[in-house]
């Protein structure tokens, strides 16, 4: 198993291998060829920045089962999901501003699936070997925006604010996603935990069934769609979205 973390330090950018509080740093493609520079840094003297660079992260809804229980829902026969824009994407550590008009924003603690290599119409066993590693995603919405207007349910603009994609903060490869638990924390209480082994469609499905004539890049993220205990985030709260293997995404929301 190994933890890559984006970071920089003295003005630059760089990405390596965390190994406790110390980073590996790494030269290279992070997806492609890399390897080690000799350089190591330590945890504390780094800004921790985005483990990846992703082209797209598609958003799943109703996609857990307690939650489909919950509301009442009809079990999906493929992927319900949008997809957030890249003005979206914030690091560990970052603080986002939300928009007087967003109204509170809500929490929504998610596995992220990372995408290693450029890839389309996937089978399942395909699937398994396109997938790099696993990170955290928060799928901030806003709910003020979503139903605003009683003829449009505005699912992009609601999660495409700034700031409203934060993930990391680090890719964790190895790891089985049907052991995984994760669990959201809203100024140190708990808010959210659940078993990613109760998602509708397991992640080889998954990326096959999202493959399917749409191409998926190297670093694009899946954010695998969240359980029961969403809700707002009071202004000025700190959300931290915790699954252990891979670390945890802590933001503050002003």
């Amino acid at each position: 198993m190994a933890r890559w973390i984006g970071f920089t330090h003295n003005g630059a950018s760089g990405f390596g291998r965390l190994d406790g509080e110390r980073i590996e740093v790494c030269e290279g493609d992070l997806f492609g060829e890399s390897k080690p520079t000799g350089q190591v840094l330590a945890l504390a003297d780094v800004s921790v920045g985005l483990p990846c660079r992703p082209s797209k992260m598609i958003a799943l809804w109703n996609n857990f089962g307690a939650l489909m229980d919950k509301q009442g829902l009809s079990r999906p026969e493929a992927p319900l999901f949008l997809i957030k824009p890249a003005n979206t994407f914030r690091p560990s550590g970052a603080v986002v501003a939300v928009p007087e008009a967003a109204g509170r924003g809500l929490y929504e603690g998610e596995l992220g699936i990372v995408i290693g290599k450029t890839a389309r119409d996937l089978t399942e066993e395909e699937a398994v070997d396109a997938v790099f590693g696993y990170t955290c995603v928060n799928d901030v919405t806003s709910s003020a925006i979503l139903k605003a207007d009683a003829s449009f349910t505005q699912w992009t603009r609601a999660k495409g604010l700034d700031g409203f994609g934060p993930f990391g903060p680090v890719i964790a490869t190895g790891l089985d996603p049907e052991a995984l638990t994760v669990r959201t924390l809203v100024n140190g209480r708990e808010r959210q935990n659940f078993p990613i082994s109760d998602m509708l469609i397991p992640v080889p499905r998954l990326v096959s069934q999202l493959s399917q004539g749409l191409t998926l890049e190297p670093g694009d993220v899946i954010a695998c769609g969240t359980s029961v205990g969403s809700g707002p985030i009071p202004k000025g709260a700190t959300v931290e979205v915790v699954i252990e293997g891979i670390g945890t995404l802590s933001n503050r929301f002003e």
